[in-house]
């Protein structure tokens, strides 16, 4: 009779602590990993299967807090492109969730977010995500169709906004604000981690910092987490942080800030000043950390080049189409001194790869730089950008390399920072019909391990896999995942840290990673031999509220 059901034998281990590496066994028996030991300590034939690990680096499986895959999910449960990186939890959230649907959200899936899919397969998930009027309706629709990865979100500060205020401009109500902190409550006791803000894109860009506090007040009550992506960063970065302490200490809510960065050459001089700050916060005794993707470049919708108050009451393309207003967006854009972040000044037109275009007569222009459209179209790069936005009427998935490598070496190797890629998990042979995305769909961990470890020598491997694994599981709260330790979930990845690598770049994205070997999610094999196995053993994963609530989480 066999003990384990799978031994992993003779690997490097790393366990995600930070510490130095040491060769060991690991023997998992369910989803549990139940015992490390020292090489060839444990009798093979005590286990179903070994899995001989010589050469190979043994570590705790990556853990994205900033992952995109909602979409993805809904068409391909796979996750290939993250789990090829060695992802193997995914947290959800950023600006938008399809749930809670109610108060002023009439469709969860507006606009053009289920392009993908065909007619009939579209109005099916319009229809489901109608009924899931708790946050926790739509995490439980995931654990049912099940998928490779554990999953887990925060609630969309936009979806909040949006809930009780719609897309209108203008400060919420006494009334609408306790909607909100009510949607809030119900939320973190359905296991969202917090609240994730956006506060570039409408509607979050309406939220006043009033609201937030309001709110934040509330997840602080349930131990959660304010993640955000902050009012600015660029231009007015100060003014950003500055705002996104003052919800920290006011509130006393842990506070975490997506993708840190300063966009903009004349920006990068900033970042110096913006660490300085965030650890006098942290000297300070408040709660305050951050995640990055390690890339130069930024990937967000063509809109982001217009002012906020365009999208207002949900009437972007008609505001681009009417004249009038069409002009007064015109100015706007071309106006060196405007208050809010102007993306296109930020990092110039030249800068700038415009990706998801769908319109047959604009398909050409897939991965041209905006200079050369609006050259090509024979305007400047305001009137290109208004062009493309009025005839496609959805918001173009567009890429803006505005960071500095100098600020991204400098930032990855602060303790307090994580790794995190911003994407979701994509199919290369479907998503390549769509057209460019980000390369950090593919490539964020590898290039982490690869290149920042590897070929740069900026980080050790032991503290790599700490930013990727255990860093996140303690700022989450996971408590039994992130480590290659006994009584963990077997949550692991085996890859060679010779060859590990990624290969994905801007103008050629639609790449796997290459030298991850294996991926076990909860002691189940989705990657073998470097081979997506097709399994879908993913759980759910849940914030602190939805723990003292209603117990531990799967």
């Amino acid at each position: 009779m066999t003990q384990y059901d799978i031994l992993i034998a003779g690997g490097r281990i790393v366990d995600g602590t930070g510490n130095p590496w040491f060769y060991g066994d690991a023997a998992l028996k369910g989803d549990r990993i139940v015992r490390v030991a020292p090489p060839g300590s444990i009798d093979p034939a005590a286990a179903r299967e070994t899995l001989d690990a010589a050469g190979h680096v043994v570590a705790p499986g990556f853990i994205d807090i900033q992952s995109h895959s909602i979409i993805p999910f809904l068409t391909d449960r796979r996750s290939l492109s993250k789990v090829t990186q060695g992802v193997t939890t995914e947290i959800m959230g950023e600006l938008w969730t399809p749930a809670p649907v109610g108060g002023q959200i009439e469709t969860p899936f507006a606009g053009s977010l289920l392009h993908r899919l065909p007619d009939d397969e579209a109005r099916e998930w319009d229809e489901i995500a109608r009924t899931w009027t708790r946050f926790g309706d739509w995490l439980a629709e995931l654990e049912r169709r099940q998928v490779s990865v554990n999953v887990g979100s925060f609630l969309g500060g936009g979806t909040l906004r949006e809930y009780a205020c719609g897309m209108r401009m203008g400060d919420a109500s006494p009334d609408e604000i306790a909607t909100m902190r009510r949607v809030v409550a119900e939320a973190m006791e359905d296991g969202a981690f917090g609240v994730a803000t956006a506060l570039i894109y409408p509607p979050n860009v309406y939220s006043t910092t009033e609201e937030l506090i309001a709110c934040m007040e509330v997840v602080a009550a349930y131990n959660g987490i304010h993640i955000t992506h902050m009012r600015s960063e660029a231009d007015l970065i100060f003014d950003g942080l500055g705002e996104t302490l003052d919800i920290a200490e006011r509130t006393g809510v842990i506070t975490e800030i997506y993708h840190l960065k300063a966009v903009g050459k004349n920006n990068w001089d900033k970042m110096e000043r913006v660490i300085a700050t965030i650890e006098a916060a942290r000297a300070a005794g408040i709660d305050v950390a951050a995640d990055m993707y390690p890339y130069d470049g930024s990937g967000t919708g063509l809109s982001a080049c217009l002012p906020p108050w365009t999208a207002a009451d949900g009437r972007l393309y008609e505001n681009i189409d009417d004249p009038e207003t069409r002009a007064r967006i015109l100015r706007e854009m071309r106006d060196l001194d405007g208050d809010w972040e102007n993306r296109g000044l930020n990092v110039g037109p030249e800068n700038i790869i415009v990706a998801g275009l769908r319109q047959p007569d604009l398909v050409r222009y897939q991965g041209w730089r905006l200079d050369a459209i609006a050259a090509d179209l024979g305007v400047d790069w305001p009137e290109a950008v208004l062009m493309l936005l009025g005839r496609e009427h959805q918001r173009i998935a567009t890429m803006y390399l505005g960071m500095s490598q100098e600020n991204i070496r400098r930032q990855v190797q602060l303790p307090w920072v994580k790794i995190s890629t911003d994407a979701g998990g994509l199919d290369p042979v479907v998503a390549a019909e769509e057209g460019p995305t980000h390369p950090r769909s593919y490539g964020t961990y590898t290039r982490v391990i690869g290149r920042f470890v590897r070929e740069y020598g900026w980080l050790t491997l032991e503290d790599a896999v700490r930013k990727c694994s255990s860093a996140v599981a303690s700022r989450l709260g996971l408590r039994d995942r992130g480590l290659v330790r006994e009584g963990m979930k077997a949550d692991l990845v085996i890859f060679d840290p010779d060859t590990v690598n990624d290969r994905a770049t801007y103008t050629d994205p639609h790449q796997l990673s290459v030298g991850i070997r294996d991926v076990y999610v909860n002691g189940v094999a989705v990657l073998r031999d470097g081979q997506h196995t097709g399994a879908t053993p993913g759980q759910r994963v849940n914030g602190p509220g939805y723990i003292a609530q209603r117990g531990t989480h799967a």
